[in-house]
C-alpha cells in the first residue's frame, strides 16, 4: 500500500501540496468528500496570474498522462504521471497578449489552443516534445499557427472526424468556424455555421444515439446564450439546423455534454443562480428525439455557486461549481428524473457564494482515475477515493492506447507477465490472458463493449482501461 505524505515546499513564493486524504471532511484545508488531493500546483509557480481552462493528454506510446492548463499569459504543461509529485515542464506563452479566457483541445497527440486575447487566432502544440524535457520548466514554442479569426471564446474538436470548431470569433455571427485538422500543423478552413448565432461552447459527436435517423451524422450541439441548438454539420459546406430549444428562468445557456448513450444532454446555464437566486440549477434535457428535445428535469445543488462546465463519465457527472470548486454528480438514475451529489473538492474554501471565483474546469477523462481541476488555484489533481484499483502511473507496467477498442499493449517496467486479467466495473473478470513470462504483450480486447474496465497483471497491480 502506498504509504499517504504530505508535503509542502515553498518555491518562488508559491506553494506546491502532494497527497493529502480527505478526513474529516477536509484535505489541507479544502472541503472535501469522497475525495483525495493528489497534487497541486500554484499560478505562481507556473508563473501566472490566473487560471482558466484544462484538458489532458495520455501519451499513446507509453501512457503516461498529461494535465493541459490555460492561464492567462499561455498554456502549463504538466506530468502527473507521479500523481503526488506532479511536475510543471513548461509554459507555451499566448500568441499575442494576456486574456482571462483561453481553451485548449487535443486532437493526434497535438494541442489546440484559442483565447480571447486580440488577434490570437489558433496555436497547435506537437505533445510528444513532452517526451524530451529535460530542464523544466521550460518556455515552448507553438508548432503551427492558424490565423483566419481573432480571438475566440472556445475551441471544440470532434476526435473522430478530425475537425475543430472554434466558437465565439468574429465570424459567422460567433457560430461555430470549421476547421480541418486532420493534418494538425496544416489546419484548412471549410467555413462555418451562421444561422443560430453566437455559440458559447458546443459538443461535436459522431452520433450514434437512440435517435435512429441522426446516426452516422456529424452533430453539433450549442450552448447559444439562451437556447441549446441541434445542427447536422455533416456537410460541411451545407449545415442543416434540426431544432432549437429554450426553458424557463434562462440566464446564460452556458455548456453541455451527453450522457454515455446520448439519450440526455446535461447543460449548465451561468447566470441563473445570480438572476433567479436559486442554488447551482442543472438542466437535464431528453434527446431521444433530436427534432424535437424536451427538458426533463431540473437538479438543484447543495450550494448557491454558479456551475461552469461539466463532463459525463459513465453515471458520473463532474462539475466545476466556481466557489464550490468540483462538485460531483451520481446520474444512475438519471432516467427516474433523479440525480444526487456523490462527492466534491472545493479549491475555493472562502464560501460557496455566486460568483466567479473558483473551478473555471474540470478533466474527468484520465484512465488513472486522476481529475484534474482548474481555475483561481491554479492546478489540482484528485482522485476519488472509492476507486477499488490503486494509482501506479509510473510503476509496475502500463497499457495504451488507452482509450482503445481493438487491441491494448501492456508493458511491464519490473517483473515478467505471467498473467493479464480484465475486469468490468463490478469487479467481474471478463477476460484472461496467459503468458509465458515476457515483459510486454499485445491482446485482443475486440470483444469487450465500450465502457470502464480495470486490467490487471500477475494478480497484483491494477490500471483502469476505457474502452470505445
Amino acid at each position: 500500500m502506498k504509504k499517504i505524505v504530505t508535503i509542502i515546499t515553498v518555491l518562488a513564493s508559491s506553494i506546491m501540496i502532494a497527497q493529502v486524504p480527505c478526513s474529516g471532511g477536509s484535505a489541507a484545508g479544502f472541503p472535501c468528500s469522497n475525495f483525495t488531493l493528489q497534487g497541486q500546483i500554484t499560478l505562481a509557480a507556473m508563473g501566472a496570474g490566473g487560471g482558466n481552462d484544462s484538458w489532458g493528454w495520455t501519451d499513446p506510446q507509453d501512457g503516461k498522462e498529461y494535465a493541459i492548463v490555460g492561464l492567462n499569459n499561455g498554456t502549463a504543461f504538466i506530468d502527473i504521471s507521479d500523481p503526488v509529485d506532479p511536475q510543471y515542464l513548461g509554459k507555451l506563452p499566448t500568441h499575442t497578449s494576456s486574456s482571462t479566457w483561453r481553451d485548449v483541445k487535443v486532437y493526434n497527440n497535438h494541442a489546440f489552443v484559442v483565447s480571447e486575447a486580440n488577434g490570437h487566432g489558433m496555436q497547435v502544440f506537437d505533445l510528444t516534445r513532452l517526451r524530451n524535457v529535460t530542464s523544466p520548466p521550460e518556455t515552448f514554442t507553438e508548432d503551427a499557427h492558424y490565423g483566419n479569426f481573432g480571438s475566440a471564446h472556445n475551441i471544440v474538436i470532434n476526435e473522430d472526424t478530425g475537425y475543430a470548431y472554434a466558437v465565439g470569433t468574429d465570424l459567422y455571427n460567433g457560430g461555430p468556424h470549421f476547421i480541418n485538422i486532420q493534418d494538425p500543423l496544416n489546419p484548412t478552413d471549410e467555413g462555418g455555421y451562421a444561422l443560430d448565432g453566437y455559440s458559447h461552447d458546443a459538443q461535436v459527436v459522431l452520433y450514434n444515439g437512440p435517435d435512429t435517423s441522426y446516426n452516422g451524422k456529424e452533430i453539433l450541439i450549442g450552448s447559444n446564450e439562451n437556447a441549446v441548438v441541434v445542427v447536422d454539420i455533416t456537410d460541411k459546406g451545407s449545415p442543416q439546423p434540426i431544432s432549437s430549444t429554450n426553458y424557463s428562468n434562462v440566464g446564460y445557456t452556458h455548456q453541455g455534454w451527453f450522457t454515455e448513450d446520448m439519450k440526455y444532454f446535461i447543460v449548465g446555464d451561468e447566470i441563473d443562480e445570480f438572476s433567479v437566486g436559486f442554488n447551482t440549477r442543472t438542466l437535464v434535457f431528453d434527446f431521444t428525439d433530436l427534432d424535437n428535445p424536451q427538458l426533463d428535469f431540473e437538479y438543484f445543488g447543495t450550494t448557491p455557486a454558479v456551475d461552469h462546465n461539466g463532463y459525463v463519465v459513465g453515471e458520473r457527472f463532474y462539475m466545476a461549481s466556481y466557489s464550490a470548486g468540483m462538485r460531483v454528480l451520481d446520474i444512475s438514475n438519471i432516467e427516474s428524473g433523479s440525480m444526487s451529489e456523490y462527492g466534491y473538492f472545493d479549491t475555493f474554501p472562502g464560501n460557496n457564494n455566486a460568483s466567479f471565483d473558483g473551478a473555471w474546469n474540470v478533466y474527468p477523462f484520465f484512465a488513472s482515475g486522476n481529475i484534474v481541476i482548474s481555475g483561481d488555484f491554479g492546478f489540482t489533481l484528485v482522485r476519488d477515493e472509492n476507486l477499488s484499483a490503486p494509482d501506479f502511473s509510473t510503476s509496475d507496467f502500463s497499457i495504451f492506447p488507452n482509450p482503445a477498442n481493438n487491441v491494448l499493449n501492456v508493458a511491464s517496467k519490473n517483473a515478467p507477465i505471467d498473467t493479464v486479467a480484465i475486469y468490468n466495473v463490478l469487479g467481474q473478470e471478463v477476460n484472461r490472458y496467459d503468458f509465458a513470462d515476457s515483459l510486454s504483450e499485445t491482446i485482443d480486447i475486440s470483444s469487450l463493449k465500450a465502457g470502464l474496465y480495470m486490467v490487471q497483471i500477475n494478480k497484483s497491480t491494477t490500471k483502469r482501461l476505457i474502452v470505445n
